[in-house]
This record gives structure tokens, C-alpha cells and sequence, in this order.
């Protein structure tokens, strides 16, 4: 396969953790003799840096013109002075609605080696397999009007946040689909007893689960699925929630496996996906090489399937499964051990890809 790949690094860790998914990117290439080109464009912090604006004109031309786009970071606190449409994460939202990528998978698996690297009990912990179906383009991250009106004492500051009957109706689609795959149960969180817009949501998702007679839906108020979720996180398959309870939420879920650094995403639904881990720039460990590439390396992964190689995915995570049993550990999960490098950490699931899919198709002298 020719696959055309725009690479925005971003900010902080970003550069680093981007190019250890790229290493992984191309020892799955050269095994199965795919030919992956990178466009390596600047986004968020880098980018104002560079043009002044987050969201250059050329690097969204960039990613519109790609097959996929991995991303690695942005933000940095440098930036807190800019008025709020120009900072670096202004440049992240913009994309996704350009890209018109509307459904934010983020898969949290409790893995079995990192159980003692979870805050959580292991025996709690132990057997989680969580997958956070958050919608992307709605709700108050983009709902208008938003300000701050007044100064000093007088000063107040509003935001507005909006859901359609359509925006709903697409993402809980997109929820019961993963489900059929997975367990079949969908746990559609929001605060209906509070919240308009979640009101709305519920009767919207009942009636879509009506075209899904296979997959059991439940409803849950937004507290007690956080509660629950580190208290009884095994009972959980597909949580599907709105933009802001899924950012809070799938966050949440790093606890499950034992970093934030451990989580991928997929944001897809639009012209083309966008590919991320779920941390954020980190900008006080950036350049030290101790940052967790798993979750880059595990969004690239993501992107894997999503342009339907599904063995090649399949091989890195399961490189990734491989690398972490034999004790490969970074900072955030090491637990006591020994920590490797970021680079150390890549350069190994690179390597496990290959011995991977030896082991899938062994070669049987005769």
C-alpha cells in the first residue's frame, strides 16, 4: 500500500514520542512492503512560532491532502498570553472541524504486566477493556456565543453549549457499531437531570439503540460513571459520552493503565483521521527522552486499521503487549524498575513488530 501520511509533531514531547510511531511506521513498511511517505508539517505552538498562526494555511492543506494524519502535541503555557483563538490548541480544534472528524475513539486497556503501575488496585484494575466514544465537534468546546463581558469585578465570561438531534444521532451510530464488535453494551453518559443538552442526548441515543436490538444501552449520570470507573472500571465496554464528559473521562480512564502515556486515539468521521496520543505537550519533560511513546506509537496503531491494514495493526499492538511483558518500562510506568528511554522504548516495539509476525507465520524448514 502507498500510504500518504501528514506528520504534525507539535509541541513538547510531541516531536518525540511522533517519531517513535514513525520508527514503528516504517519497520511495518519494510515488513510487508508498504511504501509510507511523511509530510512533516507544524502545528500549535511550533507553528505560531514559526507563522505566527497555530493552524497555518499549508499544513492544513497538508493534512486535507493526506491519507491520514499523525499528530504528536500541542500547547505550552508560553503561549497562556495570546487571546484564546490564537493559542496553540485553537490550532488543534480548528483541525478537527476542517477535517470534519466528528468521533473521538479512545480504547483503555488494562494491561496485563502494568497492573502494578496503576493507581488503581490490581485487583480492581485487572481485565479492563474500556473504549471512550466521545463526539468531537460539538457541545460548549464550540458552542456560540462565548466571551467575556465586563472587567476587573464586573467581569463575567459565558459559554454556550449547543447539541442537534444530527450530531447526536451520528456519534452514537458510530458507539453501538464499536459495541457489536466488543461486548455489545454502550453506557451513554451525560447529566440529564441538570443539563438541556443532555436530555436531549438520552432521547437521542434511546431511540438509536433501537437499531441495535444486539447491544445492551445504559444510561449514566456523568458523576457516578466517574465514580464507578475507577471503583468498577471491568463493567464498562463502550462509554459513549459528549465532547467535554469525554475529554474529563477518557482521560480518567489512563488510570486503568497506569499512565496517561499508554493512551491512543482515533478522530475520525471527516475527510480524513487525525491520529494522536491522548496526553498533552508535557513541555517540563520535553527534550529529557523520558516520555512514554506507547500511546503514538499505539495511535498509530489506530491509523493501521483505520485504512484497513488490520494484520499490520494487529502486529503492533501485540509488539507493544510483547515489549512491556518482557519489562520494558518508561518513567511513568516503571514502578521501581528501571526506566528506558523514549527512543529506547520505540526502537523495541520496532523491533518486536518483526519477531511478532515471525511468530504469527512461522517459517517451517523442510
Amino acid at each position: 500500500m502507498l500510504l500518504n501520511i501528514c506528520v504534525c509533531p507539535g509541541d513538547g514531547i510531541g516531536p518525540e514520542v511522533t517519531a517513535e510511531a514513525v520508527r514503528v511506521l516504517d519497520a511495518v513498511a519494510q515488513l510487508h512492503d508498504h511504501h509510507f511517505s511523511y509530510d512533516v508539517r507544524p502545528i500549535g505552538g511550533a507553528a505560531i512560532d514559526e507563522t505566527t498562526r497555530p493552524l497555518p494555511p499549508s499544513t492544513l492543506e497538508a493534512c486535507l491532502a493526506s491519507d491520514a494524519v499523525l499528530l504528536g502535541a500541542v500547547g505550552s503555557p508560553r503561549y497562556d498570553h495570546l487571546p484564546a483563538g490564537q493559542r496553540p490548541e485553537s490550532g488543534l480544534l480548528a483541525l478537527r472541524g476542517a477535517l470534519g472528524a466528528f468521533a473521538n475513539l479512545r480504547p483503555a486497556v488494562a494491561h496485563r504486566s502494568l497492573v502494578g503501575s496503576s493507581p488503581l488496585r490490581p485487583e480492581v484494575v485487572a481485565g479492563s477493556d474500556v473504549l471512550v466514544v466521545r463526539e468531537l465537534l460539538g457541545g460548549i468546546y464550540f458552542g456560540e456565543p462565548r466571551g467575556i463581558e465586563g472587567a476587573g469585578q464586573n467581569a463575567e465570561a459565558f459559554d454556550t453549549c449547543r447539541y442537534s438531534t444530527a450530531s447526536i444521532e451520528r456519534i452514537a451510530h458510530v458507539a453501538f457499531r464499536a459495541a457489536r464488535g466488543r461486548r455489545r453494551l454502550v453506557t451513554s453518559v451525560d447529566k440529564a437531570n441538570v443539563l438541556a443538552t443532555s436530555r436531549l442526548w438520552r432521547t437521542v441515543v434511546s431511540r438509536v439503540a433501537l437499531d441495535y436490538p444486539d447491544v445492551e444501552l445504559e444510561h449514566q449520570y456523568v458523576d457516578a460513571c466517574a465514580m464507578l470507573l475507577v471503583t468498577d472500571p471491568t463493567r464498562f465496554d463502550v462509554i459513549l459520552t459528549e465532547n467535554l464528559f469525554g475529554d474529563i473521562l477518557s482521560d480518567q480512564s489512563a488510570a486503568i493503565t497506569g499512565s496517561l502515556g499508554m493512551l491512543g486515539s482515533a478522530s475520525i468521521g471527516g475527510r480524513v483521521g487525525i491520529f494522536e496520543p491522548v496526553h498533552g505537550s508535557a513541555p517540563s519533560i520535553a527534550g529529557q527522552g523520558v516520555a512514554n511513546p506507547i500511546g503514538a506509537i499505539a495511535s498509530a496503531a489506530m491509523l493501521l486499521r483505520h485504512v484497513g491494514l488490520e494484520t499490520e495493526a494487529d502486529d503492533v499492538e501485540s509488539a507493544i503487549v510483547s515489549v512491556l511483558e518482557t519489562g520494558y518500562r518508561t518513567a511513568d510506568v516503571a514502578a521501581g524498575s528501571l526506566p528506558v528511554t523514549t527512543s529506547t522504548m520505540g526502537h523495541r516495539i520496532a523491533e518486536a513488530v518483526a519477531e511478532v509476525a515471525d511468530m504469527r507465520h512461522p517459517y517451517h524448514a523442510v
